[in-house]
């Protein structure tokens, strides 16, 4: 173990999820931020999503509102070295291996008094691989309240099925909550202070909730696989090449050996003939939404 102690690793296991509280330099922090308000100045003029910047529905090209800064690791340098040093890989490191393979990257803003929620759903739902030593470490960049729309849990979901994502028949990222047997008083919110990092398992039900507070709520994904983890035919995980895949090796080295696990899988196929930009489009085909929306 280089960070965690076997009492972190072993609630990890037992429950798909763990919060390490001021992992991340506030130096580093306050660069993120810096980093955000550019992209909230570029967002000024725009009048849709695009490639970089997924934008609210209520935004305005003179009131500009981001929920989304895409692959931030490929446009923003601070955010890609933080990415590849030990305060992010050397926790990752201790729950799923030394091999690690960088999957996608997304930092999500819930701006006070009405950032997106983001419905129910399981990230192993999109991406499906050989195994499930697949994981998402989350960065907090602004004080994480139970008032500001966190990042919520269902502990020990990881151990269950993938539960359906689609509606109409097609693939919508998102459950039936009603449907789903679950009790929300039972999800834990992953709060914290600025700068500390949660990690959640790929299989692990989750969403978050608009935030009404008057506090801004960013939360920067990294997500990440063991290196011997190999999207399955149908997941939404592509690659050009195995040179192209390789180079998104974080640390340690490839393999062309997947490893095959018992692990519970659904396809996400069919999509939804619209297009759509982001999670925050693709879930609109859910009809029985568990939050509300955003202002």
């Amino acid at each position: 173990m280089e960070v965690l102690s076997q009492a972190q690793a072993d609630f990890y296991d037992a429950n798909g999820y763990l919060v390490v509280e001021n992992r991340v330099p506030e130096p580093v922090i306050a660069a993120i931020r810096a980093e955000i308000a550019r992209f909230e100045d570029e967002a000024r003029g725009m009048t849709a999503s695009n490639q970089r910047l997924d934008l609210e529905d209520s935004h305005t090209p003179d009131r500009p509102r981001v929920r989304r800064i895409k692959l931030p690791h490929t446009i923003s340098d601070v955010m890609n070295g933080l990415l590849r040093s030990d305060a992010i890989l050397a926790p990752v490191r201790d729950l799923i291996g030394p091999d690690i393979r960088l999957h996608n990257t997304k930092l999500n803003m819930k701006s006070a008094g009405y950032g997106a929620a983001v419905e129910w759903h399981q990230d192993f739902a999109f991406y499906p691989h050989t195994n499930d030593s697949v994981l998402a470490v989350g960065v907090l960049i602004d004080d994480m309240g139970d008032e500001n729309g966190p990042l919520m849990v269902f502990p020990g979901s990881h151990k269950g099925p993938v539960h359906d994502h689609h509606a109409d028949g097609v693939f919508i990222g998102a459950m039936d909550f009603a449907a789903s047997g679950f009790d929300v008083a039972e999800a834990v919110k992953l709060t914290g202070p600025a700068g500390s990092i949660t990690i959640h398992h790929g299989h692990i039900v989750h969403g978050s909730a608009v935030n009404t507070s008057s506090r801004d709520r960013r939360l920067l994904f990294y997500e990440m696989m063991a290196a011997d983890a190999f999207p399955i035919m149908g997941s939404l995980t592509t690659f050009e090449s195995i040179a192209e895949y390789d180079r998104r090796m974080l640390c340690g080295a490839p393999t062309l050996g997947p490893r095959l696990a018992n692990v519970a899988v659904r396809i996400p196929q069919p999509p939804p003939q619209r297009q759509y930009t982001s999670i925050y489009e693709l879930q609109k085909g859910l009809k029985n939404k568990a939050f509300s929306t955003a202002g």
